[in-house]
């Protein structure tokens, strides 16, 4: 399986669906809100996948770095991702 970055690839880590994966590519918050982020694995080229959701969808479940993290949803909106999307190969197939 080879993963390649979706054609509208550049959304918010809250576009992120359950099974989902994402490269963060920067954070739009304040600095002692991204110094607890990076804290948690939530730094620039790191894969973030989308975890169950919370019941309501808030807060959301993210797989980073091994860990399961819960954010809300405010603050995964100023999370930027680039989103992937997984591909099967003839090769891989076999």
């Amino acid at each position: 399986m080879t993963t390649i970055p979706d054609s509208n690839s550049r959304k918010d880590l809250s576009d992120l669906r359950q099974g989902n994966t994402g490269i963060l590519e920067r954070l739009d918050v304040s600095e002692d809100t991204a110094q607890r982020l990076m804290e948690l694995g939530f730094l620039p080229g790191v894969q973030v996948t989308a975890g169950r959701p919370a019941p309501g969808g808030d807060p959301m479940v993210f797989q980073v770095d091994g860990s399961e993290v819960a954010l809300r949803r405010e603050t995964a909106r100023c999370i930027k991702i680039q989103i992937q999307t997984q591909t099967n190969t003839k090769e891989e197939n076999v």
